[in-house]
């Protein structure tokens, strides 16, 4: 359990805190689809150019201010999706924070792609592509990769790729990584050895919310991975900033 694929039996990083980015303009177009039973999901650009909302401005302002209460020399290195919502969450918080560190994009850290699936909504796919819905179900959501997309399983590898860079580059450190939903929920799969099953129960039961904090702990950069906390938003809450919930699809298990 925990430290498998990545850093062996050499010190690595410390600490991981996983941020997932401030709400999206997509995160609310693609919740208003699915509460109207759109089949398409109305977003403002590519995946990768879709930025916060106001929302998840405030929310990315309140995520620097606290951070800003971490002590300078307890700060750590700081990655980011290059996906414009996460990057716009990691440099507001950045510089509210007042970090003086380099933000680091990483393609790695990108969302899912989502090929022929890329916005339309669950009810979506049943209508225009019912072979693919059918194909998914059968599958699962771990293994189920959509033409011209990404399974989770693929996303997997990129992040295990990741995390053994940042045990060559940041031993004995800690990092904070801005990314997605589903980066969270896959990093927890990676760092605690979780098995398919128990990864899909944790994604259909739980949602990552905007915002949200994990941190995950490994004494002396070895060993096995502890997580402290999870998807915690205690910080937006104490400063009165909206906490929201756009949840994926949690029909994830193969049937």
């Amino acid at each position: 359990m925990g430290n498998i694929g990545h850093g062996g039996s050499l010190p690595g990083i410390t600490g991981l805190v996983l941020v997932r980015h401030g709400e999206s303009e997509g995160n609310v177009a693609a919740t208003l689809a699915h509460q109207t039973g759109a089949h398409v999901i109305n977003v403002p650009a590519r995946d990768a150019d879709v930025g916060l909302s106001d929302t998840g401005r405030e929310q990315a302002l309140a995520l620097g201010r606290m951070l800003a209460l971490v002590p300078e020399q307890g700060r750590p290195a700081v990655w980011s999706s290059p996906y414009a919502r996460a990057r716009q969450t990691a440099e507001l918080a950045v510089q509210t924070g007042g970090w003086r560190v380099q933000l680091r994009l990483d393609e790695r850290l990108r969302d899912r792609e989502l090929g022929i699936l890329d916005m339309l909504t669950s009810a979506g796919v049943e209508a225009r592509l019912p072979e693919e819905a059918q194909r998914r179900r059968w599958l699962g959501k771990f293994y189920y990769r959509p033409p011209g997309g990404e399974s989770w399983a693929d996303v997997v590898l990129r992040l295990r790729s990741l995390l053994a860079e940042l045990d060559r580059e940041h031993a004995g450190e800690e990092v904070l990584l801005v990314c997605h939903d589903a980066l969270i929920v896959l990093f927890r799969y990676i760092l605690q050895g979780l098995s398919e099953a128990e990864l899909l129960d944790l994604a259909a039961t739980t949602s990552i919310l905007n915002a949200s904090v994990s941190h995950f702990v490994r004494a002396g950069g070895s060993g096995a991975w502890e997580l402290e906390s999870f998807n915690v938003t205690d910080h937006l809450a104490e400063q009165g900033v909206p906490v929201t919930e756009h949840a994926g699809d949690a029909d994830v298990h193969p049937s």
